[in-house]
């Protein structure tokens, strides 16, 4: 097809907005690709709009090519689906009620609503079944950033399957790892596989693709040896050992007055402040939970929902007060009768602890003899930190999360019911997985790896044009005989025809990014030659105008 900028909707901008930091936030916006309508609300204008479909695209053949089978939910939700999920909590989901009073939700996800429809499988013998759909998803997201990365409304790609067993499973995770796999080499990304946390999707076991790049809003832990990759969140790595005072039989009090930080206790007991430990009070629905950490480290807050099970928020400190006796600062494992989750770290050694009243602690705290925890990891990694696979530094980068694949199990196919005949007579649970992409996040992850000072350098695959022809004064009608012969060829070409001066028609090609380009100025009427540039390289060769077809398909493959 011949798309003529004349009469397109092509509001390209010389400056990106005020607020924009990232490379792909500024040149989406400024090549006329998509426009904000509120914080984390964008619309996809007419040319954002063509490269979002071609990546839909490449997903969906390649999703197809594993057996699944496309369809399409509704975004509004009854709110009844996730109170059965127990999902209902959390603070991410946008609630609301009909004129009649009855409340829904919409979904930024729709695991509730397809394990709803899997309450018709019957029987083993209609298994494995994968099901997907592109839908619009909604995320009260409180920091909407960064144009397409941190969004509130968004197109997602996600699929399920359905299995009768974890081999079967096994299966289905295999050949969605591989097809996206296959996605992001389709899309030009550079992509790794990295170890994840399942968080509030439910599930034991999930990892993730995540982009290295600059203005990512993802952090990427890697071995420095390329033999380990994590999300930030789900990392795990190995701390410097402890240097501990000398081991006590028992704990003892020890007055610390104003000592309500770890950096004040450290130094007020002159202690390393990896001798010590912090306690996170939470809260699960009514339940209270104490989070036990090593004073040096962070929490990992998608560590410790996958370790619960389920959504939590922080105590206040009315129910700190009311649960353990004292206030935040001096809060310990010892004594109290609530769940502990405590960190991997806390298993061996002694570590000076909260007394549970004000203005106290305790020396030589020890697990398993002063308190019984559960332990989970539930520490954040942090740079520097040994490699659990070879012993190698750990360092981080900042990178795009592309995908998100998860081991769902019987989570949703239980409290739904979600059951099928085995082969053996006997009424087995669904065993499911859950598979994301966002379409638009992609989009501004193949910016962030593919752009240079002057614009966009899209890969040809997901680029809204293959060829950007740019007609000068004089030269109307030979760019029009170019884009004719390349559109008869089956090359999808926009045509620059406006009355606009060539410093702006090349700009502008420079910013939107089609692979090639192809000027047609004084040299067609003198002796038949255009000038192709290849994007990406930045550099004309002299072509006659009844070969440009053919070296086109050279430089397109």
């Amino acid at each position: 097809m011949i798309a003529r900028a004349s009469q397109l909707f092509l509001p390209t901008l010389r400056d990106a907005p005020a607020d924009a930091d990232a490379a792909s936030h500024k040149l989406l916006v400024r090549g006329g690709f998509i426009r904000q309508v509120g914080a984390g609300l964008w619309t996809f204008l007419p040319l954002g709009w063509r490269v979002h479909q071609k990546v839909v695209q490449i997903i969906r053949e390649e999703i197809d090519a594993i057996g699944g089978q496309e369809m399409l939910e509704p975004m509004l939700t009854p709110a009844e689906l996730w109170e059965t999920s127990g999902r209902i909590r959390i603070p991410q989901v946008f609630r609301l009620k009909d004129r009649a009073g009855r409340d829904f939700i919409l979904g930024f996800t729709h695991e509730e609503t397809m394990t709803f429809h899997a309450r018709e499988l019957q029987s083993y013998k209609e298994l494995p079944q994968v099901w997907y759909h592109f839908s619009t998803k909604e995320r009260d997201e409180p920091r909407a950033r960064g144009g397409l990365l941190r969004v509130r409304e968004f197109i997602m790609k996600d699929s399920y399957s359905f299995d009768r067993d974890e081999a079967g499973l096994d299966k289905s995770f295999a050949a969605h790892k591989a097809a996206y796999e296959r996605i992001w080499e389709r899309c030009g990304l550079e992509a790794h596989f990295v170890v994840a946390e399942s968080g509030i999707m439910g599930g034991k076991e999930s990892s993730g693709f995540m982009a290295p790049a600059e203005s990512g809003e993802n952090i990427l832990v890697r071995c420095e040896n390329g033999d380990y990759f994590a999300d930030y969140d789900a990392a795990h790595g190995i701390p410097r050992a402890p240097e501990f005072p000398p081991s006590l039989d028992q704990p003892e009090q020890i007055e610390t007055p104003g000592a309500t930080t770890i950096e004040a206790l450290a130094e007020f007991l002159d202690v390393d402040p990896a001798a010590t430990s912090k306690a996170m009070p939470v809260m699960v629905g009514d339940r209270p939970v104490l989070a036990l950490i090593r004073g040096d480290d962070r929490l990992s807050e998608e560590k410790l929902v996958t370790a619960l099970g389920e959504a939590y928020r922080p105590a206040t400190d009315d129910e700190i007060r009311a649960t353990y006796g004292a206030g935040g600062g001096s809060l310990g494992p010892v004594a109290v009768e609530v769940e502990i989750v405590a960190d991997e770290t806390l298993r061996e050694g002694q570590f000076v602890a909260g007394a549970n009243r004000d203005g106290w602690h305790l020396r030589g705290v020890q697990a398993g003899r002063d308190y019984n925890p559960r332990f989970a990891d539930i520490r954040q990694a942090n740079e520097g930190d040994a490699c659990p696979e070879c012993g190698g530094r750990l360092v981080e980068q900042t990178a795009i999360e592309l995908g998100h694949i998860f081991k769902l199990g019987t989570f949703y196919s239980v409290p739904f019911g979600a059951t099928f005949l085995d082969e053996d007579g006997e009424e087995k649970p669904l065993v499911m997985g859950s598979y994301g992409i966002g379409p638009g996040r992609t989009m501004a992850a193949i910016v962030e790896q593919h752009h240079d000072d002057n614009g966009i350098a899209w890969p040809r695959t997901v680029a809204p044009y293959d060829v950007h022809i740019v007609a000068l004064p004089g030269a109307e009608s030979y760019a029009q005989q170019a884009a004719v012969a390349l559109d008869e060829a089956g090359l999808d070409v926009l045509l620059d025809d406006r009355d606009a001066r060539a410093g702006a028609k090349f700009a502008d090609a420079d910013l939107i990014g089609c692979p090639l380009r192809v000027t047609v100025g004084r040299k067609a009427s003198e002796d038949g030659t255009v000038d192709l540039r290849e994007r990406a390289k930045g550099e004309d060769d002299a072509v006659k105008l009844e070969d440009l077809v053919l070296a086109v398909r050279e430089k397109t493959g």
